[in-house]
């Protein structure tokens, strides 16, 4: 594998932790948001990731195979149930009386998001590395 890979493989993780950055800054904003139906309550998105692996061992063979690294396959919905509030004062109270609230829980969304962003901070440091490496060896060469 060469190194240039490397820079690859750490644009996808970047790319990969931006977007789990945006979807957990989305579940935070909406943690409070109420509704009048199940169907219109805000629910938690989560992305989902895979590894590229098969790609990379093909990629020896073949110097201009496809990038490897990390792929976002898509955001799905939790599905963890929703908060059901019995408050028939609430202006958005459904003809029951129960408000219905995100099944965000921002502890863990906070959680989340420091993971991820220093998830990110590694995959800077890994390409910073890289370019430090490429940069020496450039260097061999002029002795």
């Amino acid at each position: 594998m060469s190194l240039y890979n490397v820079f690859d493989i750490s644009a996808t993780g970047m790319t990969a932790q931006n977007v789990r950055l945006n979807t957990t800054a989305s579940n935070i904003s909406n943690a409070n948001t109420i509704s009048s139906s199940q169907d219109k309550t805000y629910r938690a998105r989560h992305p989902v990731f895979a590894a590229e692996l098969t790609k990379a061992s093909s990629s020896q063979s073949n110097p201009q195979g496809s990038s490897v690294g990390v792929k976002v396959l898509g955001i799905v919905e939790s599905d963890k149930p929703l908060q059901i509030e019995y408050n028939p004062n609430h202006p958005s109270a459904d003809e029951n009386g129960y408000i219905y609230k995100p099944n965000v829980n921002v502890v863990e969304e906070m959680a989340n998001m420091i993971s991820a962003s220093r998830s990110y901070q590694t995959n800077v440091q890994v390409a910073d590395a890289a370019k430090q490496m490429l940069s020496k060896t450039l260097l061999l060469g002029q002795r």
